[in-house]
């Protein structure tokens, strides 16, 4: 591949969303050829053996789409604190490593994005004031808020979740954690890549026949992955949109607006 190619990511992408953005037709335009690298969110040693590929084939990446993610289904008798612990280790830390070894060989003017769901917004507004006011805040750390990804789950293993002011939704919490994730972190790219212009978002692809979603959903994959190739693909003299939450590619409100 020759110096001026440009390099993307797309994590879970051997079916759903995940392979129609791997396969649209704007990203080959762009001149980028699919190709298949194993990749086990869960593993560390697996998101670094995929790091050190990318940084000794092309010196990095230009655009991440973390796409991985996992649901059970309603009927499924999991143990509700099994069930949270399982789809927070995949959804959010999984997800959160990912960037923590991917985030820095991304490329000046790249693209980073995070595919969350609007089932995010559903469960903030269904937590506590107390967790909403962490949630929303512009000064939530990302220590701070692995602590309550954290919290989430032993709060569940004890059966006091709603008690502590959590949803009773194990997938909308990790989402929920996702958007904020996805906040801080271009938050820390402004402040310590200014000049790079990488730009990091958060979107839903909607509701998409996967085998997560199942065939009654009103979107094929392709319609899906929409979004998250908009945001992949802005132009590189593009500001914005950066740190934002994006729905049919277009903003959505996270964070309560500042008084006048």
């Amino acid at each position: 591949m020759s110096s001026c190619s440009r390099v993307a990511l797309v994590t879970g992408a051997n079916k759903g969303i995940g392979f129609a953005i791997a396969a649209v037709q704007q990203l080959q335009a762009e001149g980028l050829s699919p190709r298949f690298h194993q990749l086990d969110i869960n593993d560390l040693q697996s998101i670094r053996a995929l790091h050190d590929f990318l940084r000794r084939e092309y010196r990095g990446l230009d655009m991440l789409v973390n796409n991985m993610g996992i649901a059970f289904k309603v009927a499924d008798t999991t143990p509700f604190h099994i069930l949270t612990e399982v789809t927070m280790k995949t959804n959010f830390f999984g997800t959160r490593d990912v960037c923590t070894e991917l985030l820095p060989p991304i490329k000046p003017q790249g693209r980073v994005v995070n595919v969350s769901s609007t089932v995010s917004l559903s469960a903030l507004k269904r937590c506590s004031p107390e967790l909403q006011q962490k949630f929303r805040s512009e000064t939530t750390t990302e220590e701070e808020l692995v602590g309550l990804m954290h919290k989430s789950v032993e709060d569940t293993k004890k059966g006091v979740h709603q008690k502590e002011g959590w949803p009773n939704t194990a997938y909308g919490v990790t989402k929920t954690g996702i958007t904020v994730l996805s906040r801080i972190q271009a938050r820390k790219l402004s402040e310590q890549r200014k000049g790079d212009k990488v730009l990091l978002n958060a979107c839903c692809p909607g509701w998409v026949r996967t085998d997560m979603a199942g065939p009654k959903a009103t979107k094929s994959s392709e319609e899906g992955a929409e979004t998250p190739v908009y945001l992949a693909l802005l132009p590189p003299d593009a500001e914005g949109p950066h740190g934002q939450f994006i729905l049919e590619k277009k903003l959505i409100q996270w964070h309560y607006p500042s008084p006048l």
